[in-house]
């Protein structure tokens, strides 16, 4: 019958264990080695300890060995593991990277946590842990539009000034359409929200027509002018500039920050702002639609109120447009541009310098 070592405590041993057994944000396992050992230290027994402290005779005789021949510093290092060896972790876990991301599997664009495992005759279990620890994500990929306007710093310099630093006197806004938005209805009644179910709705829908949105973002205020239209033409967006003109005061000057889509070029459209000299368009980049910030007024329409939303008609569809723009306006809040133009350059410069190392490669 194997008998448990006697265990003794200095006075600073038995401060230090009670702190760790009384304190709230001690990691749970050293708490229970603390307590184990002062139940040891008072004369307590194996089997008395396992129960008091709700673990195994096991684990219990294993810590107060561990007391005895390594102190309170022992309590704070577990025993080394079974398992591969570190250095054969290091290894696999070196060839788990450079596969990962300098190969691909057969008849695949990416690898997967099985196929690697299989190619490389482990378990998905350790190559998941790998990519986890690295950040790798061999399923997801982002996509990235690089400006080729020979303009662009001019252009985003422009703008983003007019964020940063605005002119006074005048007032900002960032006008845009959305185009072809669809008012549809769902072949079927969705089943509605409740406990342990998301609500639902139908993949197939009927088409009842389409709208047009022009918006206009008071980039200082946060509200927005708007109006829904059959269609985007020319005609259309020199009726949004003269809603515009109507409703801003007329000793304001105002700046419009717009992206280079025809209709807003159209010699119609630029003689009329020849006769308004107190309207001063800035387009973006191209392809840069990322810095016009109403963008962001129809991406919170669209998550809002447009993709789960069901219209039997256009009439239904605008209002609810009018529904939500009269809601925001209520209580309008603007969007806050932090980035200045030198950051956006440097990261824009960076992604050239990879692209460029990644076609000579």
């Amino acid at each position: 019958m194997r008998i448990a070592p006697a265990v003794h405590l200095s006075g600073p041993e038995r401060q230090q264990l009670k702190q760790w057994a009384r304190g709230r944000r001690t990691p749970a396992r050293l708490v229970l080695r603390a307590k184990i050992v002062l139940l040891a230290a008072a004369g307590h027994d194996d089997p008395q300890i396992a129960a008091a402290v709700a673990t195994s005779r096991q684990t219990v005789g294993l810590w107060r060995q561990r007391f005895v021949t390594q102190r309170v510093l022992g309590l704070t290092r577990d025993a080394p593991r079974g398992g591969r060896p570190p250095k054969a972790r290091r290894t696999l876990t070196a060839r788990i990277l450079k596969t990962t991301m300098h190969t691909k599997p057969p008849a695949a664009t990416h690898w997967s946590t099985r196929t690697l495992a299989r190619h490389l005759r482990t378990n998905p279990t350790f190559v998941q842990r790998v990519w986890t620890a690295h950040g790798l994500h061999p399923h997801r990929v982002r996509t990235f539009k690089l400006s080729q306007d020979p303009h662009f710093q001019e252009k985003l310099e422009d703008v983003v000034g007019l964020y940063l630093h605005p002119p006074a006197h005048a007032v900002v806004l960032a006008v845009d359409e959305k185009s072809q938005i669809q008012a549809l209805d769902r072949t079927q009644p969705g089943l509605p929200l409740k406990k342990g179910r998301c609500g639902t709705m139908t993949h197939d829908y009927k088409r009842h027509g389409t709208t047009t949105l022009f918006a206009a973002l008071n980039v200082a205020e946060g509200s927005v002018i708007s109006t829904c239209l059959p269609r985007h033409r020319h005609q259309e967006w020199l009726r949004f500039l003269r809603l515009i003109d109507r409703q801003i005061p007329q000793d304001k000057a105002l700046h419009l920050i717009a992206d280079n889509y025809a209709t807003h070029k159209h010699p119609t459209v630029q003689r009329w702002l020849t006769r308004h000299p107190r309207i001063h368009m800035h387009f973006t980049p191209t392809s840069s639609s990322w810095l016009n910030l109403v963008e962001r007024v129809f991406g919170d329409l669209t998550a809002k109120q447009l993709r789960r939303g069901v219209f039997r008609s256009v009439p239904e569809l605008i209002a609810a447009i009018d529904a939500y723009m009269t809601q925001r306006n209520a209580q309008p809040k603007p969007f806050v541009w932090t980035k200045s133009a030198q950051a956006i350059l440097t990261k824009v410069n960076r992604a050239k310098i990879a692209l460029d190392k990644t076609r000579t490669a």
